[in-house]
Formats: C-alpha cells, structure tokens, sequence
C-alpha cells in the first residue's frame, strides 16, 4: 500500500503527519511526504521519504521582495494574507507536483490547508483522508470558533435559534470565501480535467473526502453533531517524544536547579517576536524563577544566570520539566504543553491561537492573555497568578494524565489503511 501524506505551514503542521507517516511505515506502508522545501531535511531525518511541494519560507518572502519578520507580521495582521499569497498562488505549482508524485498511491492524507490534495484524489480516483489539526477550522454551529472575528457568535448555544443564528453566519462567511477564492481552485481542477466546481478552500470538504481525522483530543474539542460525516477527534499525534535529543547546554541547566518557565514563540511567530522576550526575562526575573527562552534563532545556546537562551528544543522532552508554559497559542505547543500537564499562559496573535488559548482556559488548565497586555508588572503579575493557582496545576496533570491514554498515531493509521481498503474494494 502508497499513502501520500500532504501537509504545509509550521512544525506544529508538520510534526503530526511525521508521526503518522512513522505510523504507516512501521505497518508496511509505503509513505511520502508532500511538502514544503523547508521541511524535506526533517522528514527524511526522521526515516520517511519527503518531496517538496511547495516552495521554502525564504523563496515565497523573495518573491514578495520582503524580509521573514515583515513576511511574518503582515500574515499576523492581515487575514487573507497566506490564502492570497502563499497557499492560492502556488497552487497550480503545488498540485502538478503532487499528481507527479501520486502514481501508484493507494490514498492521499492531506491537511485540510492543502486544497492541491483534493484535487490529486479526484483527479485519480482515490479516498482522501482529511487531517484537521485546530478545532476552528470545522466551524461549528454548537461550538463556533472563539476568535475575534467570531465575536457576533453564540458560545456554545443551547437551542435550535442560537446554532440557527451562528449557522447563519458560518454560512455567510462559507459563501464569501466561495466568491472570493472559488474560481482560483476551479481553474487548477479544471487544468487537470475536473469539473470546475468552485470550492470554498478549508470549509468545503473535497469529492472524494471519505473521513476527517481531527488530531487533536476531543477534551480539548469534542466533536460535534455537525460535523463532517467521518470526522473523529483522535489525540495529538507527537512526534519528538524520543526522537530528537536535548542540547547537552539546556540538559545541564534543567538539572542545574527548580523547574524554569517556559517562553516559546513556536516555529512562525517567532520571526516577529517583538519585545516578547525582553518582556520574559524582565518578569522571569522579577518572580526570581529560572526560564528558557526558546528564541528561534540559531545562535550557541547561552545561559545568562537564571535564563537559558536557544533557539528549539523538543517540546515533549522539555515541557515535561517545566514550571509553566508561555507560548503562542499554536495548536501543535497548545497539545505538547497538554500531554506535559504544564500550566499555560497562551499569548494569541493570529488565527486559530486565540480559540486555542479560549479553550486551554475553560479547560481550567491556564490562562488566555492579549500579547499587548503582557507587559512590565501585568507580565510578572499574570504569571504569578498562574504559578500559584493550585487550581490549574492539578486540573493540568489530571487532563494530561487522560491524553496519554490516547493512541492517536496508531488510530489514525487504522482509519486511513481503512479507508484504502474499502475504497479497493468498492465497486
């Protein structure tokens, strides 16, 4: 059996086809990874092959004529900025390198951010297994996405009116999207002999889809009665829990003294930084607690006193030893800091991480902070209150106690053999 499993965006994207690609093989799969230039090295470090798909961070800022930081901030500040220059202007690209690479597959795994995946599967005749990371992107009416440019709809409604009233909306934005973007993906389909439906990219489920694979734990999102026919919250799916080691500097330093806070911008973010970590440090300081400060760069690790600088470090190896966790909001940090049972301090800036951070609080098991709020004595003083909330730390432990109860890696390889075999076997 082929899978081709078809992924883009950050590590946090990345990590979870990694781990269910490690999954296939081990069952006698023949996998490949579809994916961005970026990714290829760490793919194929990781025992799988890897294509690239799409082009490197780096080219599509050069194309644009801009910097990584500016490239960075505007996707921050502008909603439609990765769709219109990232995702849809690669897309004829993205999809005649996928066909290429489908000859012989059995079935495609795409990330629901890769419309190129949809395209290949109908286009061959093959089942898709869809693969939804954040809990925005079903869109639900029973549990919208808790965002700012959500705030007209219903948390969580009780009754017929309220799911009414945020299907509306839903609806509202599914068509706009549709209008917008839709004849951008029936041009590709149409290029390779589809009919030229026009698709709403991320909202509307592909021909061929025969499942959605939600890989995140449905105690974070639980999966709700309109979701897609299929569709199945797993569990993280972690990849760098024993396959990547610690720097020998940070092992030193973690043995050296009390748990540190954890400061971690993610994989993407961490190109804007701003004065994040300036501001981590001053607060670190002022509780007198040791901290890491994973800063994305690629400078020696350096230990300043209390606070160790370097760029990465495996989260599942780290987080584990952590007093608290202050990060982003990525959903790929937001599951390595659940399976952790460490306190979180999310700081959302874009997209789903403000839904993430909203649902990491009203699991009880941290805190949702504006980044411009997390300044000066409100920095130190938000932290100290998470630090000392008992609350929090044992509702932390308990949730991360049920997750690792979760076969994620291994469930998902049932589902998409699964879905291979029936599709072989129908008529």
């Amino acid at each position: 059996m082929k899978a081709i499993l078809v992924t883009i965006g950050s590590l946090g994207d990345l990590h979870p086809f990694i781990a269910i690609g490690r999954a296939l093989a081990a069952r006698g799969v023949d996998v490949v990874l579809a994916v961005p230039a970026d990714h290829i090295d760490k793919v194929r470090a990781a025992g799988l092959a890897a294509e690239p798909i799409l082009p490197s961070f780096a080219a599509i800022c050069a194309r644009l004529g801009i910097d990584t930081a500016t490239a960075t901030r505007r996707a921050i500040t502008q909603r439609r900025f990765v769709l219109e220059t990232v995702i849809l202007p690669s897309l004829a690209d993205s999809t005649a390198a996928l066909d290429a690479l489908a000859g012989g597959a059995d079935v495609i795994v795409g990330s629901l951010f890769a419309p190129a995946a949809g395209i290949v599967a109908e286009k061959r005749g093959l089942p898709l297994v869809a693969i939804n990371l954040q809990p925005m992107a079903l869109f639900s009416a029973w549990d919208p996405p808790l965002t700012p440019d959500g705030a007209l709809m219903i948390d969580r409604p009780r009754g017929r009116l309220g799911r009414g009233w945020n299907r509306a909306l839903l609806g509202t934005v599914r068509a706009t999207v549709r209008a917008r973007y839709g004849g951008a993906v029936a041009s590709v389909r149409q290029a390779h002999g589809l009919a030229a439906a026009k698709l709403a990219p991320v909202f509307d489920p592909m021909p061929t889809q025969c499942a959605t694979l939600c890989c995140y734990s449905p105690l974070l999102a639980p999966v709700q009665p309109d979701a897609p026919p299929g569709c199945e919250a797993i569990g993280f799916p972690v990849y760098d829990r024993g396959e990547l080691a610690l720097d020998p500097v940070l092992a030193a330093f973690l043995d050296g003294g009390p748990a540190p806070i954890v400061f971690t911008l993610g994989s993407f973010v961490v190109h804007a930084p701003g004065r994040f970590y300036d501001v981590a440090a001053a607060a670190a300081r002022a509780l007198g607690m040791r901290a890491v400060l994973l800063t994305g760069t690629a400078d020696t690790p350096s230990v300043d006193g209390d606070l160790l600088r370097l760029g990465y470090a495996p989260h599942s190896q780290l987080f584990g030893r952590a007093a608290a966790v202050v990060h982003h909001g990525g959903i790929g940090t937001t599951g390595q800091a659940m399976h952790a049972g460490a306190a979180q301090l999310v700081l959302p800036f874009f997209g789903d991480q403000f839904d993430n951070g909203a649902r990491i609080a009203r699991l009880g098991i941290g805190r949702s902070l504006r980044p411009a709020a997390f300044h000066g004595d409100a920095a130190s003083g938000t932290l100290r209150a998470l630090l000392d909330d008992r609350t929090i730390a044992a509702r932390a432990a308990a949730i991360a106690t049920q997750l690792r109860a979760e076969r994620p890696t291994e469930t998902a390889a049932d589902r998409i053999i699964a879905a291979a075999l029936r599709w072989r076997s129908s008529p």
